[in-house]
């Protein structure tokens, strides 16, 4: 991602491949993400707006039984019940910063086409329909107060496949063969012109649909976004629009742009805004497609998972406490399995979008607030070896390594041979895994030719150490800084 910065961009992989990762992007490594619209109101988790119409899931049998059957109360009428009535956005984004977030996204819009916006496009939003608010420009308002970048996801490309349950009805019961109300044609705008293939499947196939109409709404939803709020990130909720690119191993297909120009016309679009706005392009694309010849037209996203190691473009990742929707049966990770997760994902180049689960009036419950409390204690101790830190030449040492493995995220049982690294300047910080029961660090990386000056413990101040033959040992307290990972800075001749 090295080159020249350009006055414009082409919607085109040769011109967008000339981007250049900014500064802001690479310094800040950790963001809080608010995944939250109209499908927390049954605060039972993700894909709710699509499974309420899926016979027999979990969430039609709840839907069925609290609202009714969704032919009589549909996702038309649930959207109604969103309020948003506690949302107070700078408290939120208080905690946020405090917690350690340097930049802050929001959602547009999830896969079912609700916009949490006031929009031209769709009659669907948060400011004409449930809260009565324009939830991303609150946000963004907040995000400002705190000088943080300012981000925004869109889901919306997969709407038109994922949508299309509605269309069906009951195979058994009392309401069989009674059709649901996608199918009621004063909603069509809302639910979709997608009755195509409505075979009582429930696979998402294809992803993204081939509908020339769809893509040009797509686009042109895409372009409000950005001019409403100009955002420093804009995420897309898979590969590049409109390929199924990601699906497939990148080595067996060949790059058809065409496939990609509604996708790269967006993109062109977000960058050429913001040269437009500072007079260089400060915007971050991110979208899930692995094929270099895809993510080089911005940042490569990892859901839910990460790279095996340093990668040697910048990367994101985006993760969550929980589910990604409020869900009462999700149970939370711990603060030290999240911050282990960020300082795995720094280590190799990577940054950390995090989502706190919010109620659907707003809140945040008592756990969440614990989690944030947690981070904020520990970044007032590590923070120096975060942010605005780079790779150092590997990204740990150790026995122990996180399991790449899509949408999976175990905690790993870490040792204490375990460190991950980062630098910045002539500073080696390594963040120790799990403090050693003989209370002594040893590092086995540096090289014999390399010369320590100091070693400071962040929280605590200098240390003893021994450096001999490249082995470094460092005597370390009987109580450290923070019961989490502990990080070690390291001077460097």
């Amino acid at each position: 991602m090295i080159g020249k910065p350009v006055s414009s961009f082409e919607p085109t992989f040769e011109s967008l491949g000339q981007f250049t990762c900014p500064d802001w992007f690479r310094d800040a490594k950790f963001g809080i993400w608010s995944h939250w619209g109209p499908q927390s109101v049954p605060m039972f988790g993700d894909w709710y707006a699509r499974n309420m119409y899926i016979e027999g899931t979990p969430q039609y049998n709840y839907h069925l039984r609290h609202y009714g059957h969704p032919s009589k109360f549909g996702y038309k009428d649930l959207v109604q019940l969103w309020k948003a009535e506690h949302f107070n956005p700078d408290e939120l984004m208080a905690l946020y910063h405090k917690a350690g977030a340097r930049y802050f996204v929001g959602q547009a819009m999830h896969h079912d086409h609700f916009f949490n916006y006031p929009s031209r496009l769709n009659r669907f939003n948060s400011v004409d329909m449930g809260p009565g608010k324009d939830i991303c420009g609150l946000w963004k308002q907040a995000a400002q107060r705190y000088n943080m970048p300012f981000g925004l996801t869109e889901h919306l490309g997969a709407t038109f496949s994922w949508w299309r349950p509605n269309k069906g009805a009951d195979k058994f019961g009392p309401y069989a063969g009674v059709p649901y109300d996608g199918n009621d044609p004063a909603y069509r705008d809302f639910y979709m012109d997608n009755y195509e293939h409505v075979d009582g499947s429930t696979e998402v196939t294809p992803w993204y649909t081939s509908n020339p109409a769809f893509h040009q709404y797509w686009l042109a939803v895409i372009k409000e976004v950005i001019d409403l709020y100009k955002p420093d990130l804009l995420y897309s909720d898979g590969s590049l629009p409109f390929g199924e690119h990601w699906h497939h191993r990148a080595s067996e297909l060949a790059l058809e742009p065409e496939v990609y120009k509604t996708g790269l016309e967006a993109v062109a679009y977000l960058y050429n805004t913001s040269i437009a706005e500072h007079g260089e392009n400060r915007a971050v694309y991110t979208q899930k497609d692995k094929d270099e010849r895809i993510y080089k037209v911005g940042i490569l996203d990892v859901e839910k998972s990460q790279l095996p190691d340093i990668n040697p473009n910048p990367w994101h990742t985006d993760t969550c406490i929980g589910n990604w929707f409020y869900d009462v049966h999700s149970a939370y990770k711990r603060p030290g399995h999240i911050i282990e997760i960020l300082t795995d994902v720094v280590s190799k180049n990577g940054t950390m979008l995090l989502n706190i689960l919010q109620r659907p009036d707003g809140t945040i419950d008592a756990e969440a607030r614990y989690i944030l409390e947690e981070l904020a204690s520990w970044f007032a101790v590590c923070a120096e070896g975060i942010y605005g830190t780079r790779p150092w030449r590997i990204s740990g040492e150790g026995t122990s390594a996180v399991v790449i493995s899509e949408f999976q995220e175990e905690a790993v049982n870490w040792t204490s041979s375990d460190f991950r690294f980062t630098s910045k300047d002539n500073v080696l910080y390594a963040f120790q895994m799990r403090r050693p029961e003989n209370g002594t660090a040893v590092i086995k990386s540096l090289d014999e030719g390399e010369t320590v000056k100091s070693v400071r413990l962040l929280g605590a101040g200098p240390v003893e150490f021994v450096w001999k033959y490249g082995i470094l040992s460092v005597k370390l307290p009987e109580t450290m800084p923070t019961p989490y990972a502990n990080c070690l800075a390291i001077e460097l001749q």
